[in-house]
């Protein structure tokens, strides 16, 4: 029986979990909000399904039904997990088949840990409306997998970038900026290494909270230096954070400061294809994916 993957939300990060399991054999569907998308599925070999984040198409619940697999990467929103929200069907009535779920979750939920290294253990402390969203829809799913006994992996991602986003774009089209801020470090995430802990993660039946992201936070304008000085572009000027003019969004990741623990996620058996910024971009620069 050919193993089948339904991917809810696939956008940035949910393609490139398709592409990996289908390398691996499976059989992908996924789901996007507008048909203009559809096509960049289709073109990737992921059977595109116009799903608007509530209604359950009679196409979707067709695909629900025969996956062994899904991957759950829509932002719950105000309203909840769209899985979980009142008056949903049960999600085990929805997909009889289903074999592993994985949840697209955000290390946000952490909260600020002034700089410290936090581990899947750590206590949540999630800050912005969003991050408080997200843990509510991450024990709605680890509820599912304790009830049905099917294995449920929460993924926490870093900051995501990859081939079309990444900072070498970002130097080069003039849009990148180095913010300083005293002692501010991230973690980030090549987002191949997101498809490849996915399936990691599936073949091996885990579940649980998993931390994804690199071996190496680091100051943010740490990266754009090391951008400009791959692209040989000038390093853009320093910016102090409380002179910059940001976003609301922007400016609550800076109100955020940790460093993020792979060392559960490696002590599983995972290797890092991309385990630090300096390697990654160097890969990014060299084959020309940096442009997407």
């Amino acid at each position: 029986m050919t193993k089948h993957l339904l991917i809810l939300g696939a956008g940035f990060s949910g393609k490139a979990i398709g592409e990996v399991f289908k390398a691996a054999g499976f059989s992908v569907s996924g789901t996007t909000r507008s048909p203009e998308k559809a096509e960049s599925l289709h073109a990737l070999g992921i059977n595109p399904i116009v799903f608007d984040g509530s209604t359950i198409s009679a196409d979707l619940a067709a695909d629900m039904a025969r996956a062994t697999h899904v991957v759950q990467s829509i932002a719950p929103g105000k309203d909840g997990d769209p899985l979980f929200r009142a008056g949903s069907p049960a999600l085990s009535a929805l997909m009889p088949k289903l074999e592993w779920a994985g949840y697209l979750s955000t290390v946000g939920v952490y909260g600020d840990h002034k700089g410290a290294w936090v581990d899947e253990e750590t206590a949540l402390n999630p800050v912005s409306a969003r991050s408080v969203e997200r843990v509510e829809a991450e024990n709605h799913w680890l509820a599912f997998g304790e009830a049905s006994g099917i294995p449920v992996a929460v993924l926490r991602l870093a900051g995501i970038y990859g081939p079309g986003r990444n900072a070498l774009r970002n130097v080069e089209e003039g849009s990148a900026r180095r913010l300083i801020k005293k002692d501010q470090v991230f973690n980030r995430i090549r987002v191949e290494d997101i498809g490849g802990s996915a399936l990691f993660l599936s073949e091996n039946r885990l579940g649980g909270v998993w931390n994804i992201t690199d071996d190496e936070p680091g100051p943010p304008q740490d990266v754009v230096a090391e951008a400009a000085r791959l692209m040989d572009l000038p390093t853009p000027p320093d910016i102090p954070f409380e002179a910059a003019e940001l976003s609301p969004m922007a400016r609550s990741f800076y109100g955020e400061n940790k460093r993020v623990s792979n060392a559960k996620l490696k002590a599983a058996g995972f290797g890092f294809r991309f385990p630090n910024y300096r390697q990654s971009l160097a890969e990014l620069k060299a084959s020309g994916r940096w442009r997407g």
